[in-house]
C-alpha cells in the first residue's frame, strides 16, 4: 500500500502546530507549509507559502494526496486569505485526493464577518471538483480564554457572562482531523464540539477556583445581533459532545 502524502498549511498557527505535535511518528509522509518556519519542524519537510501572495503555493502542494487546511487569518487579509486567496487556492489543487476543512459551528447563523467568510469558503470547496470533509468545530479552550478571561481588570474579568460556549481541546480536535484522513471524502462532516456547554461566567468562575484567584467577575451585556447569537447558544452543538477535555482540565493542565 503507497504511503499517503499529507500537507498541513498553516503550519505554525494554534491547530497547524497540534496537528504537527499529533503526526509525529505516524505512517504518512508529512510536509508543512507556512509563511514563517515552525520553530521545531522535527522530520517534516517545510515549504514557505503565502495565500496573500502565492508564492510558494505550487511547491507546497506538488506530490500530495491529502491536505489539511489549518491556514486561517481571522484579523488581517481576511476576505483575501479566506475566499478570494481560497479560491485560487482551489485551482491549484485539482489533483488532491481528499480536502480536510477545520470550520466552526454556527458560521451560518452568527452575524460575523469571519464567520461570514468561513461559511463563504465552504462554499467554494462544496462547489468545487474537489473530494474534501468539512468538520465543524466548537471554539478552543484557549481561544476562549485569551479572548475574554486573559487579563483582569482592577481584579474583575469583565465578561458578557450569560453567552454560552462549549469549548474544546485544540489537540482533541487535531487528532480527529487526523482520524478523517484514512475515512476518504465525507462531505460535511458531524461537528466537533466540546464536552459542557457553559456560560462564560461560569468559566470565569472555574477559573479563578482552578488558580485559586482573589479576582472578581463583572457581568455585562451588550446590544446586537450577534451578543443575541451567542447567547442563543449558535456556536454550540448540544448532540456533538464529542471532545473528553474540560475546560477545567485544561487550566489544570497549564498549571502543572
Amino acid at each position: 500500500m503507497l504511503q499517503l502524502r499529507i500537507l498541513v498549511t498553516g503550519a505554525t498557527g494554534q491547530l497547524g502546530t497540534a496537528l504537527l505535535n499529533q503526526l509525529k511518528g505516524s505512517d504518512y509522509k508529512v510536509k508543512i507549509t507556512s509563511r514563517r518556519k515552525p520553530e521545531e519542524t522535527g522530520h517534516f519537510e517545510w515549504v514557505y507559502s503565502d495565500l496573500l501572495s502565492f508564492e510558494g503555493i505550487e511547491e507546497a502542494v506538488n506530490e500530495v494526496d491529502v491536505i489539511i487546511h489549518a491556514a486561517t487569518s481571522p484579523i488581517k487579509n481576511s476576505k483575501n486569505v479566506e475566499v478570494s486567496g481560497f479560491e485560487e487556492f482551489l485551482r491549484k489543487i485539482q489533483h488532491i485526493k481528499h480536502f480536510i476543512y477545520p470550520s466552526i459551528v454556527g458560521i451560518d447563523e452568527i452575524p460575523f464577518n469571519y464567520y461570514k467568510l468561513k461559511y463563504e469558503a465552504e462554499g467554494l470547496l462544496k462547489n468545487s471538483s474537489i473530494p474534501y470533509t468539512i468538520v465543524r468545530a466548537t471554539q478552543f479552550h484557549h481561544f476562549v480564554e485569551n479572548l475574554f478571561l486573559s487579563k483582569p481588570f482592577f481584579k474583575r474579568y469583565i465578561v458578557p457572562g450569560n453567552i454560552k460556549c462549549q469549548s474544546v481541546d485544540v489537540s482533541e480536535f487535531a487528532s480527529h482531523l487526523i482520524g478523517l484522513v484514512d475515512k476518504g471524502p465525507q462531505g460535511r462532516a458531524n461537528d466537533f464540539g466540546g464536552p459542557d456547554i457553559m456560560t462564560l461566567k461560569e468559566m470565569a468562575e472555574l477559573k479563578i477556583k482552578v488558580n485559586n484567584e482573589t479576582n472578581k467577575i463583572l457581568n455585562i451585556s451588550l446590544p446586537g445581533k450577534l451578543y443575541r447569537s451567542f447567547l442563543d447558544g449558535k456556536n454550540t452543538n448540544t448532540i456533538q459532545k464529542a471532545g473528553k477535555i474540560t475546560f477545567e482540565e485544561y487550566l489544570s493542565n497549564k498549571i502543572e
